[in-house]
């Protein structure tokens, strides 16, 4: 567990549902619970609230024993406060979790920031949010988000691997008492990342797999985690508090960063939806 800004605390470690349907999205979920997962991510844009919902009663854990995440999209930002008010409401029905542990603004849509922060903050004030936070935020996104807040982000979850390292991002928000959480640690798409020559070299020195050790490098430097819930992975995402990478290593996958993002659809700075 990582202690947050408002002494409330995250798991480290969580699993992502990015493109997660039906009964897959239902099975993984519950299967991520049961093999020792406490954090599960999901999204309005995502469309399986529902499903993971279901899957988190499937699971027969506790609610006290797990955390969720789900997040604003863009298109209810884009609707007004009156739709964001409405879509939590919706998500929070979906999930049927009672509450949320997290909600996060999904992408910092122009002009839309404020309006949505401000609905955030009352659900955090009439008991149905524990945190709120941002996602895919810059600095200077943040700095604006400041001035007005009334509550403080707890998190920021932004694309972070080894081609693309945000050392400038993850000190920015340190300073602020942000914490960042890194989705897409494998590379989401953009190539295959633990196939790199310089990791698999890492992870043979360490008698581990290329994804433990880029899962290691992420946690190592502070932050959180969300690969995504894959049962097949499960074991072997799980495995990464038990050795440490030394310095050495740690500079080494750091000096792999090409700033280089999955997409540029996915640059915050010009996207298109």
């Amino acid at each position: 567990m990582l202690t947050l800004s408002n002494g409330n605390v995250i798991p480290q470690l969580g699993v992502g549902t990015w493109t997660l349907r039906d009964n897959i999205a239902t099975e993984n979920v519950s299967a991520a619970l049961k093999a020792g997962f406490r954090l599960i991510d999901t999204a309005q844009m995502y469309q399986n609230e529902a499903e993971v919902g279901r899957g988190l009663a499937l699971s027969g854990m506790p609610r006290s024993d797990y955390m969720v995440t789900t997040k604003v999209s863009n298109d209810m930002m884009r609707a007004g406060q009156d739709a964001v008010y409405a879509s939590v409401a919706e998500s929070l029905d979906k999930l049927g979790c009672g509450y949320l542990d997290f909600l996060l603004v999904h992408w910092p849509v122009k002009d839309r920031i404020k309006d949505t922060w401000q609905v955030m903050e009352e659900y955090v004030m009439n008991g149905k949010v524990r945190n709120i936070g941002v996602c895919n935020f810059n600095p200077h996104h943040i700095e604006d988000l400041m001035v007005y807040a009334r509550i403080k982000p707890v998190i920021n979850q932004i694309e972070l691997h080894p081609l693309h390292s945000q050392e400038n991002n993850v000190s920015f928000d340190k300073s602020l008492g942000i914490q960042v959480q890194s989705w897409g640690p494998f590379g989401h798409g953009l190539s295959d990342i633990p196939s790199i020559p310089e990791i698999r070299a890492i992870a043979a020195q360490y008698d581990r797999t290329p994804s433990q050790i880029i899962l290691r490098w992420i946690l190592q430097r502070g932050l959180a985690c969300i690969p995504r819930a894959k049962v097949n992975h499960f074991k072997e995402n799980l495995h990464v508090t038990d050795f440490v990478l030394s310095p050495e290593h740690m500079l080494q996958i750091s000096a792999l960063n090409q700033d280089r993002r999955s997409s540029e659809d996915d640059n915050p700075e010009d996207f298109a939806w």
